[in-house]
């Protein structure tokens, strides 16, 4: 097992390196970007996506060269002086080779638009998206796996019936409006005021003992991981509930509960393991879906700062290290996740060996 997570770990570096690639070439057909943005508050008009898009490209990456739209009128030496504060009198080659061996030290540089370095800001923000996506996780697990092995056992049932229904209709609900929700009935918003509706703890947080700090973390989390578990239910119940449902009308169950074992016995001692398989592949999807896709919006809706927020901005801005350390980061999480859900695989199935396999 050993060698097989080293070889995993190898094998991180070219696909992380192939990914960083593949996205560093795509944003050079990007039009707009930092030095037009700064060109045209030299020129005191403002840059907005939509103008970005329609302003035409640069030489590289919309970056903008000594003759873009952007910049007539303007004294080519200031455009020059521009274009090398921000690193673009380089080939994209060179820019890349730079940014890849500054990566290798997690050295992202600095950010064009909060002029602070960007491994500082992803620390500051980190752990906001860190605590929704592993309490959103953990909840969904903690739930969906014992309500899908219940609708397994009843299927067919009234329980199974109505509890389907739920689980869909919540389903059927963007997280997002799922916020909206919550905000209007429990923050504040036309009926009762609960729940804060900004950051992730109190302005006094640091005054107060440890209990307090903890109740108050958890008051401040309680309705955007609410807004985001509520979507995460229907799939991994209804794939729980297959998955056992195929296991418990194999021949080994029922040769099981022939010899008189316990039902439960049968459930967890026998069919768990295989059943559990595919609900475990889904963890680093699951996780990294929420961390991607999830939370951007719920971060708006109750002002959280988190990574998510500030890669969506860095994308509206054009601001390219944090573009880029936000996906290396991203990156890096989802392929040792994958190696975790494969040292996961063996722990629920002995049976499974990666290392005679590889």
């Amino acid at each position: 097992m050993l060698g097989y997570i080293v070889r995993r770990l190898l094998l991180m570096i070219p696909t992380l390196f192939a990914i960083m690639v593949v996205n560093f070439v795509v944003i050079q057909a990007a039009p707009g970007g930092p030095v037009e943005q700064l060109i045209a508050e030299l020129k005191g008009t403002g840059v907005s996506a939509t103008a970005r898009l329609s302003g035409g490209a640069g030489d590289v990456g919309g970056s903008g060269g000594s003759q873009t739209r952007g910049g007539r009128g303007l004294d080519p030496a200031i455009i020059e002086q521009i274009r090398k504060q921000f690193g673009f009198d380089k080939p994209p080659l060179e820019r890349f080779g730079i940014m890849m061996r500054q990566y290798l030290t997690f050295d992202f540089g600095r950010s064009y638009t909060h002029d602070r370095p960007v491994v500082e800001l992803i620390m500051e923000k980190l752990p906001v998206s860190i605590s929704l996506g592993l309490w959103t996780t953990l909840i969904t697990y903690l739930v969906s796996i014992p309500l899908g092995i219940r609708k397994a056992v009843r299927d067919g049932s009234a329980f199974d019936v109505w509890t389907s229904g739920v689980i869909f209709v919540g389903y059927s609900v963007p997280s997002f409006l799922m916020a909206v929700l919550l905000v209007v009935l429990f923050a504040g918003g036309s009926y009762w005021s609960w729940f804060p509706l900004r950051g992730l703890v109190s302005d006094n947080w640091a005054s107060l003992d440890w209990t307090h700090r903890i109740l108050d973390y958890f008051w401040h989390i309680t309705l955007p991981v609410t807004a985001l578990v509520v979507g995460s239910f229907a799939s991994l119940t209804m794939l729980t509930k297959n998955s056992f449902l195929e296991e418990i009308n194999k021949q080994y169950v029922v040769t099981a509960r022939a010899k008189g074992l316990s039902e439960r016995r049968v459930l967890y001692g026998h069919a768990f393991r295989n059943a559990m398989l595919l609900v475990i592949a889904g963890i680093p999807a699951a996780l990294i879906g929420i961390l991607l896709t999830g939370t951007p919006l719920i971060e708006i809706i109750f002002s959280l700062d988190g990574l998510g927020l500030l890669g969506y901005e860095a994308a509206i801005n054009r601001d390219y290290p944090i573009m880029f350390a936000t996906l290396y980061v991203f990156t890096l999480i989802g392929l040792l996740l994958t190696l975790i859900r494969d040292l996961a695989y063996t722990m629920v199935d002995p049976r499974i060996d990666f290392e005679t396999r590889g």
